[in-house]
């Protein structure tokens, strides 16, 4: 059904804007032609109400806290799948049959060992580096090492290069762990699943034997899966806007890492556990819930509400009951950050100040914690975010590769500046 355009009157003159229906979600308005027809540009800071794309894989209702891949609810997919199923999914539209699953799964499993000599690359950092400086170093390096797949324009290069990516950018972040805490790099083993092998890698030591827990396995699959995309995020834009000018997979990746980085998007974990061992005991809530409710004190409760959803983030939810499966596999029960964290969760979810505020806790709250217990350092946590993601930006880049109508990013500013003047000679400023 075509929809009558919306009008824009400007002074004397009407301009018509086509309306755009997606299969659900709020209908847009087509702005493509604006400039051309009224030399106006749209001032969106953010672009927080500017969609700049089409996109068939992911679909976010913030209001209603409902998270589809591919139109698949994530609560479905987090139960009953597992990751790599989910990466063949968001890459190519449908869920595998078991013929095809099993084919994914090898490919993947088979390319998981990176080129030997990117463990000498690795020595040329210092021992202190944060492991995401290391991670966006690598993956961009990854075009040095595999520059047989950088060949944007060849269907086979892009799908060896998606691929590579799914299956060895764990085995650089178990490698960034390894040389961060000085322990010797491990080896991926094909006869693990994705998460076990990531685990072994992570935490396995050549002097014994190690041996997975399938619950932490389990628990890490289903972070992976909550992680794997979130539409048209920070880092998911970045590495549409590097992937617009023609860039190599490995460089899109790597950009899309770099922004990753930031505290106010995959940071927000990290900075959740600082606020909780900011907190430091049970006894100490009352004081922070009191600055919380203070709008004149600047602190903020880290891990609750979201950007997006104006209702209960439905990854969190999953995450939730994850996260008390880890702690009960593990017998953690004297542990101060977590009796704060549990203390914290319970005040959310019963008082009226955070129910009418619609702040509940998100995934970022229940993700560290998580993490936290199941043995890795604050300092990895958006590193295991960015393994996650990075088929989610593959997918979305692979489909703006694919769009007809993609052009290379371009936003239009508001200039405040000074206007046009005269240079003048040093002499006589």
């Amino acid at each position: 059904m075509v929809k009558a355009p919306a009008i824009l009157t400007i002074g004397d003159k009407k301009v018509e804007l086509p309306i755009k229906s997606g299969s659900i979600g709020p209908d847009v308005v087509d702005i493509g032609k604006l400039y051309g027809q009224t030399g106006l540009f749209t001032f969106d800071p953010g672009f927080t109400s500017t969609a700049s794309t089409e996109s068939k894989i992911t679909y976010i209702d913030g209001d209603q806290g409902v998270l589809l891949y591919r139109g698949y609810p994530i609560e479905q997919l987090a139960e009953h799948g597992d990751f790599l199923e989910t990466c063949h999914l968001l890459l190519y539209g449908e869920l595998p049959t078991a013929a095809q699953k099993a084919d994914f799964d090898n490919r993947v499993t088979r390319h998981t060992m990176v080129h030997e000599q990117m463990a000498r690359f690795f020595t040329g950092f210092r021992r202190d580096a944060h492991p995401m400086s290391v991670m966006v170093a690598s993956v961009g390096a990854m075009a040095a090492f595999y520059h047989d797949s950088t060949d944007i324009n060849d269907p086979l290069q892009r799908e060896i290069a998606s691929i590579r990516m799914i299956a060895k950018v764990p085995t650089l972040a178990a490698m960034a762990f390894k040389y961060s805490i000085g322990q010797p790099f491990v080896y991926p083993k094909n006869s693990l699943d994705y998460s076990a092998n990531f685990l072994r890698m992570c935490f396995a030591v050549p002097c014994e034997d190690y041996e997975v827990n399938p619950v932490l396995a389990r628990a890490l699959d289903r972070i992976f899966i909550l992680h794997a995309d979130h539409e048209q995020n920070a880092s998911t834009s970045t590495v549409r806007l590097a992937g617009s000018s023609g860039a190599n997979p490995f460089a899109c990746i790597a950009a899309g890492i770099a922004c990753l980085w930031g505290p106010a998007h995959g940071g927000a974990n990290e900075a959740a556990l600082k606020m909780l061992g900011e907190i430091g005991t049970v006894d100490r809530i009352p004081e922070f819930i009191k600055r919380a409710k203070d709008k004149n004190d600047p602190f903020r409760l880290m891990g609750f509400g979201h950007r997006v959803y104006k209702n209960y983030d439905p990854r969190a939810k999953i995450m939730q009951r994850t996260t008390h499966e880890v702690l009960s596999e593990l017998g953690i029960k004297d542990d101060p950050l977590l009796d704060v964290a549990m203390e914290l969760e319970r005040i959310a979810l019963h008082d009226d100040y955070f129910i009418e505020k619609k702040l509940y806790p998100n995934i970022d709250f229940y993700s560290g914690i998580t993490l936290k217990a199941m043995g890795f350092p604050t300092s990895m946590f958006t590193v295991l975010f960015a393994v996650a993601r990075t088929v989610g930006w593959i997918a979305q880049w692979k489909e703006m590769i694919d769009d007809p109508a993609q052009k290379i990013g371009r936003p239009r500013q508001l200039y405040t500046g000074a206007p046009q003047r005269d240079y003048l000679p040093v002499g006589n400023r």
